[in-house]
């Protein structure tokens, strides 16, 4: 029991000891301002529970994708672009073909994930966190 105890231990931890320094603030701020579309994390999603979850101000330009905010610690966060609003695991499985991942997420506080060029957002609507390892819904938010 100790051994799993601590095996589980050191999952969660190891992304909080590994992960780098987030961007700053003022980093994310200077993409805010020329973001063609914002939306929200909140704690409440339906797939969210208490150890996966997000929270803040995401905003979305044609370069790139920013997080004012956190998201629970966790190992392999996977950013995608969805074509639908989804909050939980097996909504986001059934349209996950259609989705497209664009990056890994490598810190927890504020993020800023570039986007390949040419990239249609309107074609989506919803940012989506996802841990690919563990096929784990982390947050979800809706920007058009």
């Amino acid at each position: 029991a100790f051994l799993a105890v601590g095996f589980a231990l050191g999952i969660y931890a190891l992304p909080i000891l590994t992960a780098p320094t987030g961007p700053s603030d003022t980093e994310v701020q200077s993409i805010a301002e020329q973001a063609s579309y914002s939306g929200e994390f909140k704690r409440d999603l339906t797939g969210s529970d208490l150890l996966h979850w997000g929270e803040g101000t995401v905003f979305i330009r044609p370069d790139a994708v920013s997080l004012m905010g956190k998201l629970a610690p966790g190992p392999d966060y996977k950013l995608y672009l969805v074509p639908d609003f989804v909050e939980t695991e097996a909504e986001f499985l059934n349209i996950k073909e259609q989705s497209l991942k664009v990056g890994d997420i490598k810190t927890f506080e504020n993020f800023v994930v570039p986007l390949t060029p040419g990239i249609d957002l309107t074609q989506y609507n919803t940012v989506l966190v996802w841990c690919e390892s563990f096929n784990q819904f982390i947050t979800a938010a809706k920007y058009r």
